[in-house]
């Protein structure tokens, strides 16, 4: 399997083996640069599409996990839940060339700042902006 600079993990065995085995025979053992046949590699979501886009091959992308959608909930930047409609969201507010950036910059902002058990909202340096600490300020 070529990719440049990235590891490809697959869920599972039968998604890494059946993953792999597509890869080789339909794609010549290079991962795919496009959403749609990425999707089509077994094991394969959006989440894992959109990581391999951006930082493997630099395009936009906007991955979702459960982290990202509550923090930008929180900031008030979507009000979905469903990481497909918050991707489509993010993709209407974010530059396309800094979409993945700005995903992996809000995660860690998380994990730095915005605990979901207690964030540090005295902290953050996005409170003068965010719904959540605007509303529990009040």
């Amino acid at each position: 399997i070529k990719c440049e600079n990235a590891v490809i993990l697959f869920s599972g065995d039968t998604s890494f083996f059946s993953g792999a085995k597509k890869l080789k025979e339909e794609f010549n053992g290079v991962v795919p640069d496009n959403m749609e046949d990425l999707l089509s590699l077994p094991g394969v979501g959006r989440k894992t599409a959109n990581l391999i886009l951006g930082d493997v091959y630099g395009k936009p992308a906007v991955v979702t996990d459960t982290h990202f959608i509550r923090i930008c909930g929180k900031l008030g930047l979507t009000n979905n839940k469903v990481p497909v409609k918050v991707e489509e969201d993010l993709r209407k507010l974010l530059p396309p060339q800094e979409s993945s950036d700005f995903c992996h910059r809000i995660v860690l902002h998380g994990r730095a700042v915005c605990d979901a058990r207690k964030p540090k909202c005295d902290i953050c340096c996005m409170k003068s902006f965010c719904k959540y600490a605007q509303s529990i300020s009040k």
